[in-house]
């Protein structure tokens, strides 16, 4: 357990963001299996659309240091390939 104020703080900010990175997180898996579903059923209009909502998201989660530039980057290439593979 935390002795001083200052780790106290600490724990208490530690948490508040764990929290709050696990919400952005399942939101942006979220999105991401919205294209894989799309693209499963077959309906190319819809999972370009679903593409197209995806980006932005993972862009702004790589901008925030949840996910790291690269890991960004090959979720947008695998997610495009497939799309454009339909």
């Amino acid at each position: 357990m935390a002795n001083t104020a200052q780790a106290r703080k600490r724990a208490r900010q530690a948490e508040t963001h764990r929290q709050h990175n696990a919400g952005r997180r399942s939101m942006m898996r979220t999105y991401i299996k919205k294209v894989l579903a799309a693209v499963a059923a077959g309906n190319k209009e819809e999972a370009q659309a679903a593409y197209n909502e995806a980006v932005p998201l993972i862009d702004r989660s790589a901008n925030n240091g949840l996910i790291h530039k690269n890991k960004a980057a090959r979720f947008k290439s695998r997610l495009n390939t497939r799309v454009k593979a339909l």
